[in-house]
């Protein structure tokens, strides 16, 4: 008789946020594998739960050589919880692989919820939550960074982000190119801690605001892009810029705006043209 997965939420920065299902669970686990056993440690301490079972860690380093052992546990029979550092296991974090193979193999999976940094940062960001989707990280490369975005222009829902603090100003610059500095914005940061902050205006207003620096953990929401916008010819040489900025060549950048914006290709390439001739 196989054993059981369970995915265990842990708080995103207030510890009295944990759930006491979650103290059950990790107080029942045969298994524990946690991102940073160290803060586990922390956590089950400020808790106060005693853990009965074996910890190991189980982080992007390591995880795919770990992640046999433990379904050797699961399909053994035994109770394997899994916790990252904050937030729900998988969701940029560990456990993707052990799910998978998981399910693969008849395990059941179950999770016990917790806060979540995505829904948070989407509830209080003061923009459209009916629909939105989730883009974790950005690629740290410049270039590749432009061309997810630019992926994104014409995303008509609400877009949640993840950024490391020393990355957060390129990532805003990035955004602001890419959607216009006119999109509006809320950065989230240390939700649920102390210094809570969330700050919201335009993109060009937020770029500003972050070369001051920030601190903590970040949560970036941005509005989608208004559907009934009206190109203008400056919009439009503008989209062309961006997407050969990102790699895509000039005849293609522009097939590709005019498709996006529905005008026909010649009103883009005499955008472009008129863009660059010297005022």
């Amino acid at each position: 008789m196989t054993g059981r997965l369970v995915l265990a939420g842990t708080p995103i920065g207030d510890v009295s946020d944990g759930s006491p299902r979650l103290g059950r669970v990790l107080a029942g686990a045969d298994v524990v594998a946690a991102e940073d056993t160290r803060r586990l440690r922390r956590l089950t301490g400020e808790l106060g739960i005693q853990l009965s079972g074996r910890v190991v860690s189980y982080f992007e380093g390591n995880e795919r050589e770990r992640t046999p052992e433990l379904m050797q546990a699961l399909l053994d029979g035994a109770t394997v919880v899994v916790v990252t550092d904050a937030g729900m296991p998988s969701v940029s974090d560990p456990g993707y692989r052990l799910v998978a193979a998981a399910i693969e193999a008849d395990v059941v999976v179950t999770a016990v919820p917790g806060p979540s940094a995505v829904l948070t940062a989407l509830a209080l960001s003061g923009l459209p939550v009916d629909r939105f989707t989730f883009e974790g990280f950005l690629p740290r490369k410049p270039g590749e960074r432009g061309r997810r975005l630019a992926e994104l222009r014409d995303e008509p829902r609400t877009m949640v982000f993840f950024e490391a603090p020393h990355r957060l100003t390129a990532s805003l610059e990035a955004m602001a190119e890419a959607f216009g500095a006119d999109r509006r914005t809320a950065v989230c940061r240390e939700l649920t801690k102390t210094y809570e902050e969330v700050k919201r205006g335009r993109l060009d207003d937020l770029v500003t605001w972050s070369k001051d620096g920030v601190r903590g953990e970040i949560t970036v929401v941005v509005a989608g892009a208004d559907p009934d916008r009206v190109m203008t010819p400056e919009d439009l040489a503008r989209e062309v810029a961006v997407d050969e900025e990102a790699g895509t060549p000039r005849k293609q950048a522009i097939a590709d705006v005019a498709k996006r914006f529905n005008v026909p290709k010649r009103t883009v390439y005499d955008a472009v043209l008129a863009a660059r001739k010297p005022s």
